[in-house]
């Protein structure tokens, strides 16, 4: 740690964990959302609240000492999370109105595809973020010793 104009500053960096800590935030914030919306079924909302809660202190130590165990905890849940959201995007593939076992139209609704998209995005981002500063900081500890 360094102290600079009468604060103490950690070492090494310090954007980067703070924009994966508030990435994994805001997925803790949607999960939450979502489940207090009532789009999904009552066991799938308590689940999604179980996640955000096992995220939450991994988001504060990774906020204020980039602990590389919360960092790896996020990067396997967010992986875990990708895992999920392609499986249901895959197996949902042309889900809507069906007639006889057949789609109505050729037409796909793809409002529900390109939220599951969204999620996998946000995912990815948070794994690569967080696999990223793991990185760096075995480096700069590498270089240190």
């Amino acid at each position: 740690m360094a102290i600079i104009a009468g604060r103490v500053r950690q070492a090494g960096p310090v954007l980067h964990p703070r924009i994966c800590a508030a990435l994994t935030a805001i997925s803790c914030a949607v999960h939450l959302w979502l489940a207090a919306s009532g789009h999904h079924e009552a066991w799938v909302g308590v689940l999604m609240i179980a996640l955000a809660a096992v995220c939450v202190p991994c988001t504060i130590h990774i906020w204020r000492h980039s602990r590389v165990g919360a960092l790896h905890q996020v990067t396997g849940s967010a992986l875990a999370m990708v895992a999920l959201h392609a499986a249901l995007l895959l197996g949902a593939g042309g889900a809507g109105h069906a007639h006889g076992g057949r789609s109505s139209s050729n037409a796909v609704d793809i409002s529900g595809a390109a939220q599951l998209l969204l999620v996998i995005g946000l995912e990815i981002t948070t794994a690569l973020l967080a696999s990223t500063l793991v990185a760096r900081l075995r480096r700069s500890q590498a270089l240190a010793a």
